[in-house]
């Protein structure tokens, strides 16, 4: 009887090839043949995103004539087409906003160097651990010139880098909490002094990249395969094999066959009601308008609601994270890393408020960033109007619907956990729209975007469609990065007067 041991040694002496595991086309078998001891690397995912079935994501791209030429010019100008975009290319027109935005913030003229502006995405994305992000920027790093050493950690950066690193995690966390004096203390620092001009770009790109972390994980995304964590050199199992599958199949993506449980999920999603939770929530706006039209609150009724919205937001607890993704430790490039939303809420503090009567987008910020970085302000407008004014007047199966007073309580929920609030809105409709799986989702996405699952993904808005669910995160991933810049431009023009 052989031992164990003994194929062991064979494997080693003797390397497998992909003939030894699946069956091969004639093409593929001259190939081998020719070339043998290439090792041929296959996609450990499937598709672009790990929640959302890829014949979805692809139909998209080849439906709407739009897409070629947005991909076309996101090649041209990157020299990719990243899984970010395929799945944004649900809903073009934001796409192309986000895309010339980002292309101006790190390609265009500016205040800061072009390897500054990558290693700023690289520290902001890390914050949150996103590998995905981190090894983009990492690639665009040392294409721009940028020097090997920084990516050893923070503390090999220069000083001027590594002083960024509290705005980052405050920022990132509790941005709340960020005064005039943080701001000073980057503008006065002798020789390591960061100008306005400077300090904005920085801030902007930091907020950019916390909210991308944020749809990162929201939606699922998979590295691509020539990305580290995006392909294996393992064999397929034998299952794929029974299938028919050659090694093409498997190189281009094509042999990973849907578990049974994948298979029943997206069964479950595609066709099975739910509960009718579709026609309870068009019911529920119904009504919630009638009111409207009835009767209006005091404003010191708007007030308490605010505030028991406000206090309740910090007792919904972020998902568990048993199920989220590991990923590759980036810790290295940001401090204190036990520094998190998760410690604020433990300690039981309360967000301070911020009115935006008193501090807004549309009256200061915008100008604020438009007169330090020209033009920049005007294009983080439109980005934010096209998420919150971006509809299709539909929901779910249901058409000709009125959404804007959903889409209005996603974007002000958001804004009320970070303790921003909204003299006009009613923050009692809240609860009647947001049932508590959506708002666990919503706060774990936001706050602490790591531990998204894919289980909490399809847990809330069971009925409604993918690109449905893509257009929330678009919408929580902008109401975040809004605001973020909020608190930073609010303190940087306190500094100022």
């Amino acid at each position: 009887m052989r031992h164990a041991t003994s194929a062991t040694e064979t494997m080693e002496n003797n390397p497998l090839t992909v003939t030894d595991y699946i069956k091969i086309c004639t093409h593929c078998e001259r190939l081998n043949k020719k070339d043998m001891g290439v090792r041929i690397p296959r996609p450990l995912g499937n598709g672009p995103s790990r929640f959302i079935p890829e014949k979805e994501i692809l139909t998209v791209s080849k439906v709407e004539e739009r897409m070629e030429s947005i991909f076309e010019d996101a090649f041209a100008t990157l020299g990719r087409v990243d899984n970010i975009s395929m799945v944004m290319g649900f809903h073009p027109q934001y796409l192309e906003s986000f895309l010339r935005t980002q292309h101006y913030l790190l390609q265009m003229d500016g205040p800061l160097s072009l390897h500054y502006r990558h290693y700023i995405g690289i520290m902001a994305a890390a914050r949150h651990q996103c590998s995905y992000l981190v090894n983009l920027h990492v690639n665009d790093f040392l294409q721009v010139g940028g020097d090997p050493k920084w990516l050893k950690g923070l503390d090999m950066a220069p000083c001027k880098v590594q002083m960024l690193g509290e705005l980052n995690k405050i920022l990132a966390h509790r941005p709340w909490l960020l005064t005039k004096e943080h701001i000073e203390k980057l503008l006065k620092a002798e020789e390591n002094s960061w100008s306005l001009a400077e300090l904005i770009h920085a801030v902007v790109l930091l907020t950019h990249y916390h909210s991308l972390a944020s749809f990162t994980f929201g939606c699922g995304i998979s590295p691509e395969i020539h990305s580290d964590g995006g392909h294996t050199f393992r064999p397929p199992s034998l299952s794929v094999s029974a299938g028919g599958y050659c090694a093409c199949d498997i190189a281009n993506g094509n042999g990973q066959l849907a578990t049974t449980e994948e298979m029943l999920l997206d069964a479950n999603h595609q066709g099975v009601e739910v509960g009718g939770e579709v026609e309870v929530l068009m019911e529920r706006m119904r009504l919630l308008q009638e009111c409207r039209d009835e009767e209006e609150a005091s404003q010191e009724e708007m007030v308490m609601r605010f505030e028991r919205e406000k206090t309740e937001s910090m007792l919904v607890a972020t998902a568990e994270d048993e199920d989220s993704v590991q990923s590759r430790d980036v810790s290295r490039h940001f401090e204190d890393p036990s520094y998190g939303y998760k410690d604020f809420s433990r300690r039981g503090e309360h967000v301070p408020t911020f009115r935006v009567q008193d501090y807004s987008w549309e009256d200061h910020g915008y100008s604020l960033v438009n007169r330090l970085y020209p033009d920049v302000g005007q294009l983080l407008d439109e980005k934010f109007q096209m998420a919150y004014h971006l509809t299709y007047n539909t929901m779910a199966m249901h058409q000709g619907v009125d959404t804007s007073m959903l889409r209005r309580a996603i974007w002000n929920y958001i804004h009320c956990m970070f303790g921003i609030r909204y003299d006009d809105y009613d923050y009692g409709e809240i609860n009647q729209l947001l049932d508590r799986s959506f708002k666990v989702y919503i706060k774990t996405m936001v706050c602490c975007p790591e531990k998204t699952t894919k289980r909490m993904y399809e847990s809330f808005w069971r009925q409604f469609q993918h690109s449905e669910k893509v257009h929330v995160n678009l919408l929580l991933m902008e109401a975040r990065m809004q605001a973020e810049l909020l608190y930073a431009l609010r303190a940087i023009t306190r500094y100022m007067t």
